[in-house]
């Protein structure tokens, strides 16, 4: 009797203590305020925005080399010269010198065979695939807030569903509680009831684990750093009522699918770089201008046949060059280099083509599976979904047996474990249900701002 006691002093601080979890402030958060948040905070979304800023400024005609180059120079000259020529009338002379030689030239490529048009197209496209990096890092965000933004609701219903069954073995223990005072139940009942409730708290207190985990990585797809903030899901586990056709699914695939975008920019970038190496076969004409301005002083010291030593006075010399020349530049012989470039270039577009036509293949047979997929957890669903009505029935008509004696607490314990089972089984098939729904908008093209 004393056990019996113990026990359900343990039962009632049990009750206590699961009960008095601490409340924290609670932000509401749906499902659309989670995408918005995680699109916000997402590292790999700006890292893709800065990429397309870098590509934004490269894209332009002067980075193309369409426009000419000017330079600037200065140079600095000093000189000293010691000479000694005994036939001269100054056999011994030593002079310095310095001077400043200013300058400019130009250079405008008038000709390259197109090269610097085929320049700009491939700034183009280079800028247009920095843009698909923006929408894979947005779809690949957006995918992961809705898992799990998802998953934390599973849990959330989880927690709800073991709470429930835990009242009802609290409601257990304090009918057969009653039922022993009057003599109408044994020791034996009474201690089946209390390992059913105990086994329910433990279930419950780590489901609740399992909550805080979920909404943790919530959090970290969301790209939320606070620990102390905490939100309250407000959207419902409900099954998706979209009805998908195969046939529409594969066309929005072949016109939206993110990666097959992005792999048709690299044929486009691969048919550039071909075109670019084509030019190598057109010579090169420039227009060059120079301008050089040359000024320098010199000075120094000379010793005559007669032993006189003279000075000689600074000098100063200015000089200005101007110049205006074109040249023509054309690769006659290079050991067919050229010729193993364009092959190369050729292959390589040939390679980005048969990229694109196996990555079809790949979204085909992942379209399909996933398509197949979702049709048969819409089923599951529906399954699931009638066996948590049949498991509600028969834990309400178990309920009234077993106080009325008709059953057993192992015939109970039996029908409240079916039920715990069922309602499980159904969250779990919608939240599968709505990975897959996820993973048709994905390959498809839906996942967006």
């Amino acid at each position: 009797m004393r056990n019996a006691m113990t026990a359900y002093r343990l039962i009632i601080l049990l009750s206590l203590c699961i009960g008095a979890f601490p409340s924290v402030a609670q932000q509401p958060l749906s499902l659309s305020d989670a995408i918005q948040i995680g699109l916000e905070n997402s590292y790999q979304i700006r890292i893709a925005e800065t990429n397309r800023e870098i590509a934004g400024n490269s894209n332009d005609w002067a980075v193309a080399g369409r426009y000419p180059t000017i330079n600037l120079t200065l140079n600095n000259q000093n000189g000293y010269r010691n000479i000694n020529n005994p036939i001269s009338f100054i056999p011994e002379l030593y002079s310095f010198s310095t001077g400043f030689t200013p300058g400019a030239n130009a250079s405008l490529t008038l000709f390259d065979g197109y090269r610097v048009r085929f320049n700009k197209e491939r700034l183009e496209q280079e800028a247009l695939q920095s843009e698909q990096q923006i929408a894979l890092a947005v779809e690949t965000t957006i995918q992961q807030v809705i898992n799990a933004y998802y998953q934390a609701l599973v849990q959330q219903e989880q927690v709800d569903v073991l709470q429930e069954v835990l009242e009802l073995s609290r409601d257990r223990i304090a009918y057969q509680q009653a039922q022993q005072e009057f003599g109408q139940a044994g020791s034996f009942d009474f201690l089946q009831t209390q390992d059913a409730y105990l086994n329910d708290s433990t279930n419950y207190l780590l489901q609740k684990n399992n909550l805080d985990v979920a909404l943790r990585n919530l959090k970290q797809a969301m790209g939320v750093d606070d620990p102390t903030l905490a939100f309250r899901l407000t959207d419902a586990l409900d099954v998706p009522a979209a009805r998908y056709e195969l046939g529409g699914l594969r066309q929005k695939m072949l016109a939206a699918n993110k990666q097959l975008q992005d792999a048709f920019i690299t044929r486009e970038l691969a048919q550039t770089n071909r075109d670019i190496t084509q030019a190598n076969r057109y010579p090169r004409i420039a227009l060059n201008s120079t301008a050089n301005y040359d000024w320098s002083v010199s000075s120094g010291q000379g010793t005559t046949s007669n032993g006189e030593v003279r000075e000689i006075q600074a000098l100063a010399s200015k000089t200005l060059n101007v110049g205006l020349t074109f040249s023509v530049n054309y690769t006659l012989f290079d050991w067919g280099v050229r010729n193993i470039n364009e092959q190369n270039a050729r292959l390589q577009e040939v390679n980005t083509q048969y990229q694109i036509e196996d990555l079809k293949r790949q979204l085909n047979t992942q379209l399909e599976n996933t398509y197949a997929t979702y049709l048969n957890q819409q089923q599951l669903v529906a399954v699931n979904e009638q066996l948590l009505a049949n498991a509600d029935r028969n834990i309400e008509i178990a309920e009234e047996r077993f106080r009325g004696g008709l059953i057993n607490s192992f015939d109970y314990r039996t029908i409240q474990v079916a039920y715990l089972n069922a309602a499980f089984a159904r969250l779990n098939a919608i939240f599968n249900l709505k990975q897959t729904e996820t993973e048709l908008l994905r390959i498809t093209g839906g996942l967006v701002r």
